[in-house]
């Protein structure tokens, strides 16, 4: 049965870290704006009936033009951009009609998503309040605590820590650590309530599953793909070229 799906985007990021002179959803990649690549893949998913991109106001002129370049048929409103992201996230589920059912957001400087993890994630709601993409953690997790003493770890200290040394507390089993990522689908009544929830409260999650979760809300992982990356800084602009290379040599 076809599901009537609203994608949220949002994509009102500054990009500060990308230093690229332009707000990070028009940052050029192989000659194609980075939001364009991501609009690209949800156009192409049946069951999504509109895109709501989530914006910053300065960027809505150039942004239809964009849009209307590459022919984007489900763009049909744009929503503004908040403080933070979960703020933008809010304005566009005020434009999304609440009788569509299913509310997917994506993240809009994810631009390597396939179309086939977006089915995947929307087929596996049934019988949850939500869904999200994820890939199992690589690396060995340290849970890392109060500060080490004067002197100590010197030579473990690096930028990342900004200066400072911590104590490890634990290393985590990472059997049943997931990274999560993006597209993130909910029933739309389960997503709304668990917005309201949060503003109302002044709650900040670092994720939309994260609200639901608060709620009691059942959350099922989809495993996603380590090719969906964010783009947060330069070098990652240079890992999704390569990817983006690869994926259209082969069809992509």
């Amino acid at each position: 049965m076809r599901k009537n799906v609203i994608a949220i985007v949002p994509a009102a990021g500054l990009g500060k870290r990308l230093g690229a002179g332009t707000n990070k959803p028009f940052y050029s990649l192989l000659n194609k704006p980075l939001l364009a690549w991501t609009l690209e893949a949800l156009e192409q998913v049946e069951e999504i009936s509109e895109i709501i991109p989530v914006l910053k106001e300065s960027d809505m002129e150039g942004a239809v033009r964009t849009f209307e370049q590459y022919a984007f048929s489900k763009v049909k409103r744009i929503a503004p951009g908040g403080n933070e992201r979960q703020d933008s996230v809010s304005h566009g589920l005020k434009l999304a009609d609440s009788k569509a059912g299913i509310i997917l957001v994506h993240d809009g400087a994810r631009p390597l998503i396939a179309a086939s993890t977006v089915r995947e994630v929307i087929a596996a709601l049934e019988g949850f309040d939500g869904a999200v993409a994820g890939v199992p953690v690589k690396d060995t997790i340290k849970e890392a605590g109060a500060e080490a003493p004067e002197g100590a770890g010197r030579a473990s200290r690096g930028k990342a820590g900004e200066g400072k040394a911590y104590v490890v507390k634990r290393t985590v089993k990472r059997e049943s650590l997931w990274a999560i990522q993006t597209p993130q689908v909910f029933r739309c009544e389960v997503l709304l309530k668990a917005y309201d929830k949060a503003m109302d409260e002044g709650f900040y999650g670092t994720d939309d599953a994260g609200l639901v979760e608060r709620i009691g809300g059942r959350i099922r992982v989809v495993p996603g793909s380590y090719d969906n990356i964010k783009i947060t800084t330069p070098e990652d602009i240079l890992v999704a070229e390569q990817l983006l290379r690869k994926k259209m040599k082969d069809g992509f």
